[in-house]
């Protein structure tokens, strides 16, 4: 848990606490911070939505109640927020006694009822390994996942805990995906599962992944990424899963007032519903944005960074070979970028930072005067495999080449 360090963190947050009371539904100010909001464009045959598939409330380990974790979700510009409580772990049980594992997911519903975001029904599968920790996405009855059992002690959550282990794992998971959920494994580098931090495919997650009922594996969480659940979700087939995993405030854990931001899921739908939103996940098409790095497969990460990037003006200055360029980045991310071609800059190295939502400026050094420019690309900020950089190429035509033809 974080501790506020200054004035500013404290004065972000008093907007927030003004507008909370229990049960009445999310209603944010006009002068939302755009900046904090996050940004993609959509890509030329899907909507990018953005979505955080795992937080917590005050209904498991978390310490806010549901109502926040909507406004914070709108505060951030997401498009679907998944309530995910642990069903085994209740530390608060003692003080908010409940025996429906629904109420959070209902209680946060209804605060988004007048918004355009997506609440998704879920809840997180609590274990030791070898089955570890997984989150259940669009369920329609989180009580089936486990068995009901009352304490005798309601304070000794540690015992409940053990009590709930007698339904095994398998069988919450079956119970899941009888429901349609979408499972994926949550932190799998978890310290308490592996001390090195090093995730093992156990026998569980493997024959899970084959049978087609674990479908998704977190390789970000929180302030961690792991390269080999990046690899363990390519040789699997598994849809790649970046989340938050809130417990406190967002404010205090990713500061968005000082331009930092959650890990999220960003999903290619086809359109902005549930339905699509599901879809996309089950047919893998997500990218995670954690930090300042995004992480896809091939096929996502072009399809993204293809809407990102574009040169917008092709121009030569005056008589000379030098071409001024503008490059528009549109997404949320400062691209670190290196030259893959074969010309010179003028002002720059091969090294670009293409930063977020702006333009960028550069001279090319071209031997005669071109009619297109293609400018070849790695992107070491966004990656399609461990340590791999993905690869664009952009492409213009030149303004006064053309102006030269139509003359001649």
């Amino acid at each position: 848990m974080r501790t506020l360090s200054s004035l500013s963190v404290l004065a972000a947050l008093l907007p927030l606490a003004q507008l909370c009371s229990a049960h009445d539904q999310a209603v944010l100010p006009a002068e939302l911070d755009p900046a904090r909001r996050i940004s993609f464009p959509d890509t030329a045959h899907y909507q990018t939505l953005v979505l955080d598939p795992h937080t917590h409330s005050s209904f498991s380990d978390g310490h806010v109640w549901p109502r926040i974790r909507i406004e914070e979700a709108l505060r951030d510009g997401l498009d679907a927020i998944a309530i995910t409580e642990h069903l085994e772990w209740q530390p608060h049980l003692a003080d908010i006694p409940h025996t429906d594992r629904n109420r959070a997911y209902q209680v946060a519903r209804e605060a988004a009822v007048e918004q355009a975001l997506m609440v998704i029904p879920g809840s997180e599968i609590t274990r030791s390994t070898e089955a570890g920790h997984i989150n259940a996405l669009f369920i329609t009855d989180a009580n089936q996942l486990l068995q009901q059992y009352q304490p005798e002690d309601p304070t000794d959550a540690m015992a409940y805990y053990r009590a709930m282990h007698a339904m095994p794992a398998q069988a919450a998971v079956d119970a899941a995906a009888a429901q349609g959920a979408f499972l994926f494994w949550n932190h799998p580098w978890w310290s308490d599962d592996f001390p090195d931090s090093i995730p093992v495919l156990t026998d569980f997650h493997r024959d899970n992944a084959r049978s087609g009922k674990l479908k998704g594996i977190e390789i970000a969480n929180g302030d961690y990424y792991s390269e080999q659940a990046f690899q363990m979700a390519l040789d699997l087939d598994l849809t790649l899963i970046g989340a938050s995993d809130i417990h406190e405030l967002i404010d205090w854990d990713y500061r968005p007032h000082e331009g930092g931001h959650r890990p999220v899921t960003l999903v290619l739908a086809e359109e902005d519903t549930p339905a699509a939103l599901q879809q996309a996940l089950v047919e893998g098409r997500t990218l995670v944005w954690f930090k300042n790095t995004l992480m896809a497969r091939e096929l996502e990460m072009g399809e993204l960074l293809q809407a990102s990037l574009s040169i917008t003006s092709a121009n030569y200055s005056g008589e000379s070979q030098l071409l001024d360029l503008v490059i528009r980045n549109r997404s949320d991310v400062d691209f670190q970028v290196e030259y893959a071609g074969d010309y010179s800059f003028s002002r720059n190295t091969d090294l670009l930072l293409l930063k977020q939502h702006a333009d960028t400026r550069i001279t090319v050094k071209t031997p005669q005067r071109l009619q297109r420019i293609e400018l070849p690309l790695r992107v070491l900020n966004a990656l399609v495999g461990p340590k791999e950089s993905a690869r664009i190429s952009l492409s213009r035509q030149v303004a006064t080449a053309l102006k030269e033809i139509t003359n001649d």
